[in-house]
């Protein structure tokens, strides 16, 4: 993608936010008015865990340029091992990404507590620009479908 293009290419950017944690962390960045990209689309969910894969790629099939879910650091789960299956789980999703001709940086995990609004910011800026260097998802029908096939 041109450098002008990139410049002026906002990405549609999914965020599943644990409600203990991730979410908690981006209300503190909100309370204390640190600016952040607002093209994500944030989606409270009650544990990482509960992300499944088809909401990911029905996130790329509805349009999404990229997806990002944040969850508890390992051992901070108030579902246990919740965010210990959303990392399994990101590890498989990234490989299957590719076979519906997905960037597997359009999609990524990361860690992010109560107490770390700072962090949520740089996280969340570091995807949009990511994602903003990759340029516009397009995906083939024959993607779509097989992204459809998952429901």
């Amino acid at each position: 993608m041109s450098t002008e293009a990139t410049a002026t290419f906002e990405p549609k950017i999914i965020g599943f936010l644990c409600n203990w944690c991730s979410y908690a962390g981006a209300d503190k960045a909100g309370s204390a008015q640190t600016p952040y990209p607002p093209n994500v689309n944030v989606i409270r969910v009650m544990c990482s865990g509960r992300v499944e894969p088809e909401f990911i790629l029905r996130s790329f099939e509805n349009g999404a340029d990229g997806v990002i879910i944040l969850a508890c650091h390992p051992g901070d789960c108030h579902y246990k091992e919740g965010n210990y299956r959303a990392a399994q789980r990101s590890v498989i999703m990234k490989q299957l990404l590719g076979q519906f001709g997905i960037e597997e940086e359009r999609f990524r995990m990361d860690y992010v507590s109560a107490g770390e609004g700072e962090k949520f910011v740089r996280v969340i800026g570091e995807m949009v620009e990511s994602v903003r260097q990759l340029g516009p998802l397009v995906l083939r029908n024959e993607s779509r479908k097989e992204a459809s096939s998952w429901r």
